[in-house]
């Protein structure tokens, strides 16, 4: 059961998850985090690219402002938004007005390959936050495979251990209903909580420094090329691969 302390704009910020499945909150620092995680599902790369810029038809509708997918639109050309309609309510007393909520803006969108957007989900669209979500698509011998990426960085009033995962239990509830709707091959794999930074050795006798802010907290692995640079990488052997870097 997930412990909800505040829902805004259809985010729950929860200080604990158990979800089925949650994505890997792959860094955690004081003023970033990124969560990560991939699927790979049956239909062919066309038909997933058709579906993933067709938002209404598998976004969470307990995720959005109006609690109705069906008021979401995803215009897939640079400067495009993924938008949703605030609509009219129903008052026989007044003239009430539509309104409606930018979620993100495109800034990158290669057809049957990859979707970047930049926006403040949920709850961090009050924070001075940046976020960038970097959908990668590419052919694998199961079917399609899918990596799913959201960088948030900036200062925000957030807890770092509360908001992290929730929005890491929300982004992969998405990736899972858009899976799920293209039928699943493999579905992201349940996680823990934020990764552990790791001490650093004693070298002033003093007692373990802290970890290094610049070095990436995941596992024990140095810092290197994300899940979706790999999935870049897979695309640059296609003749006439763009260059995502």
């Amino acid at each position: 059961m997930r412990t909800v302390l505040k829902t805004v704009g259809g985010l729950a910020l929860a200080a604990g998850l158990a979800a089925p499945a949650v994505a890997e909150v792959v860094e955690a620092k004081e003023d970033h985090f990124v969560t990560r995680n991939q699927a790979v599902v049956e239909a062919d790369p066309k038909a997933t690219w058709l579906a993933l810029i067709s938002p209404a038809r598998w976004w969470s509708g307990e995720h959005t402002w109006s609690a109705d997918a069906a008021n979401l639109t995803l215009r897939p050309q640079a400067g495009g938004c993924f938008c949703e309609k605030i609509p009219e309510v129903e008052d026989a007393e007044r003239i009430t007005l539509e309104g409606s909520v930018e979620h993100m803006r495109v800034i990158q969108a290669y057809p049957e390959v990859a979707l970047r957007m930049v926006g403040a989900l949920g709850p961090l669209q009050s924070e001075p936050v940046t976020g960038i979500l970097t959908i990668a698509i590419s052919e694998v011998d199961e079917g399609t495979r899918i990596v799913w990426e959201y960088n948030v960085g900036g200062k925000m009033r957030y807890p770092l251990d509360v908001i992290a995962p929730a929005v890491d239990g929300v982004m992969t509830l998405q990736l899972t209903r858009l899976a799920d709707m293209l039928g699943t091959v493999s579905a992201p794999t349940q996680a823990g909580a934020l990764p552990e930074p790791s001490p650093e050795p004693d070298t002033d006798g003093d007692a373990p420094t802290t970890i290094d802010p610049e070095v990436v907290i995941e596992g024990d692995e140095p810092e290197g090329p994300s899940a979706v640079d790999e999935a870049f990488d897979d695309l640059s052997a296609t003749p006439n691969a763009p260059d995502m870097s």
